[in-house]
């Protein structure tokens, strides 16, 4: 849906970026900027900018910017009208809408509270007479009622169309059932998906009930049912109660394979559990968990699949920033078992014994070689140098060094050569990706996102130069002669230039905040040209950078031309020779 550009203006001035992102980020003012933690990607050092004055956001790190709109969209998953409602209603204004528009806003809020009756319609069943086995199981596995309660775990019942006729009565149809993925279909029939499962209702961070987990109470396959993705639930941008544990007064996260384990850990007080959603841990988690903790505590199952997890897991969390310890369990095969047999406190110690990830990745790595047979213990010794060649300190990887060296039997100064060894191939395997990247000056003025490509390099550098003038001085757009967007070789830095001169002659704000119809990542990467192009505004360049956009694309029409009259000419020889 198109606003009224009038609409767009007032609504970006009655929501400051400043304001907005604040209730996300902490902000410090530096001169006219503010900084803080860019909230999509973990980092340890503030990139991500502020410029109340231009009502924009860019992060150096990520590259993501945008105006309050795309901050929204971003931060939220909201698509632009959707963004632009949840911003007016900040501002209490009233949006002008489209009688044909449906709105993707209230299609989600009808799902949200379709999903929050279907959570209280589990809830009351398993403590009605249908859920007593449920129940039973449920005491059975040593959860409180007061746990149950907080996390609304609930029963489905063993019927076909329980929670059909339930939600039928509450107004909802059959399309919104089929939409929250609640049921399932067969011959123009539709029936309840989830039957004789002990129900775990998933909750977004802002505690909107947008899928279920539910598992089943005796040999049944498959053991766990999950909801599929729909429009207010994605698996791999959503924790496990992260709803509760993002308020924790700990100073790090644990982070555990199940439900049931993130429910018992609670239930035993530690608040600060948090579970992947029948996934392995994606990157959209890594970055969700780095907005609210800064240290992870990884706790996975001891068996293969979860160690394999676990290595997975280490590399991305420390990407973002994110300090990584690794828990053991010995002698249970979970948390929920371990809390069990051996109460909360024996867990507080393994907690505080918890390996940091260069432990934990050299015990595996020793796990995998028999020590005793020479060959094998050079492999060892070379797979650990490797690792270790990794770290950013020469002290760490002394100290490391030192370990590996006393566990094969040999020299502190022959491990510290084979890390040195190492450190000097990874080292030269740098330098030749950089080369590549210097002696490939053309590539790398190409911008990061590559759905957007510069294929005249010439015309695209000053058609950013015109875009970043004419937002900074508004009046260079009645100095642009005959210029039209489609003159632009780069379509997205044409379609963007057309904006602005429609936005001027109509005496609108000229600005990046107020730029509609852009994806995020186009919108990103005009910010960025913003933040390159900074400095006062030089009206002979800006003229300049005019003359070369209509010369190229003269030039590039007159090659085109050529190209075209050869292909006639080949084309009319060939009929001759043919006749």
């Amino acid at each position: 849906m198109a606003f009224p550009a009038s609409f767009i203006d007032e609504l970006v001035a009655r929501n400051p970026i400043e304001d907005v992102v604040g209730q996300y980020v902490s902000l410090k003012r530096s001169g006219a900027n503010m900084f803080g933690l860019c909230p999509f990607h973990g980092e340890k050092t503030a990139s991500f900018s502020v410029a109340p004055d231009k009502g924009i956001y860019y992060c150096f790190g990520c590259h993501k910017g945008g105006g309050v709109v795309n901050f929204m969209m971003e931060v939220e998953g909201l698509s632009y009208p959707d963004a632009v409602r949840s911003l007016a209603k900040r501002a209490g204004m009233e949006v002008p809408e489209d009688e044909q528009y449906q709105s993707r806003y209230r299609q989600q809020e009808r799902l949200w509270a379709l999903m929050k009756e279907a959570g209280r319609f589990f809830y009351q069943q398993l403590y009605a007479p249908a859920g007593a086995k449920c129940l039973e199981y449920v005491a059975g596995r040593g959860l409180s009622k007061s746990i149950v309660t907080r996390f609304g775990i609930g029963y489905a019942p063993d019927s076909w169309n329980a929670l059909v006729d339930a939600m039928r009565k509450k107004g909802y149809t059959d399309k919104e059932l089929r939409d929250a993925d609640l049921v399932g279909e067969k011959n123009g029939r539709i029936y309840d998906r989830f039957r004789n499962r002990l129900m775990f209702p998933i909750f977004d961070v802002r505690g909107n009930v947008i899928g279920f987990g539910g598992r089943v109470l005796d040999d049944s396959k498959p053991k766990y049912l999950n909801s599929n993705e729909t429009l207010i639930f994605n698996k791999r941008k959503n924790l496990f109660g992260l709803n509760f544990a993002k308020k924790t007064k700990q100073p790090y996260m644990i982070l555990v394979e199940g439900n049931i384990d993130v429910v018992t850990l609670h239930q035993y007080g530690f608040d600060n559990a948090v579970a992947s959603l029948g996934t392995s841990l994606t990157e959209e988690q890594v970055t969700l968990l780095s907005r609210y903790t800064e240290q992870v505590v990884l706790t996975y199952d001891g068996d293969e699949a979860g160690q394999r997890a676990a290595q997975r897991a280490i590399p991305m969390l420390e990407k973002s920033g994110i300090q990584v310890k690794v828990l053991r369990m010995k002698d249970a095969k979970d948390p929920d078992e371990f809390l069990h047999k051996f109460g909360a406190d024996r867990f507080k110690l393994l907690l505080e014994d918890s390996a940091n990830r260069v432990e934990y990745q050299l015990n595996a790595i020793r796990s995998k070689y028999d020590l005793r047979v020479d060959d094998e213990k050079i492999k060892f010794v070379q797979e650990a140098a490797e690792l270790i060649s990794t770290l950013d300190s020469s002290v760490k990887r002394e100290v490391y060094g030192g370990r590996v060296a006393e566990s094969a039997g040999i020299s502190l100064d022959a491990m510290k050569l084979e890390v040195n060894k190492a450190f000097k191939r990874r080292m030269a395997r740098e330098r030749k990706r950089q080369e590549k990247i210097d002696l490939a000056p053309m590539q790398a003025l190409q911008p990061k996102d590559r759905s957007i490509r510069y294929d005249n390099m010439k015309s695209a550098m000053a058609e950013e130069g015109i875009i970043a003038q004419v937002i900074r001085e508004p009046a260079l757009l009645d100095k642009t002669g005959m210029l039209r967007g489609e003159d632009f070789s780069v379509e997205l830095l044409g379609r963007v230039f057309a904006q602005l001169q429609t936005r001027h002659k109509q005496g609108l704000e000229v600005s990046v905040a107020v730029l509609s119809e852009l994806t995020a990542q186009e919108m990103s990467h005009i910010t960025g040209i913003c933040q390159k192009h900074q400095g006062p505004v030089n009206e002979d360049a800006f003229h300049d950078c005019v003359r070369i956009v209509l010369n190229e694309k003269q030039r590039s029409k007159v090659s085109s031309d050529d190209d075209l009259l050869a292909l006639q000419k080949k084309l009319m020889e060939s009929k001759g020779t043919k006749g």
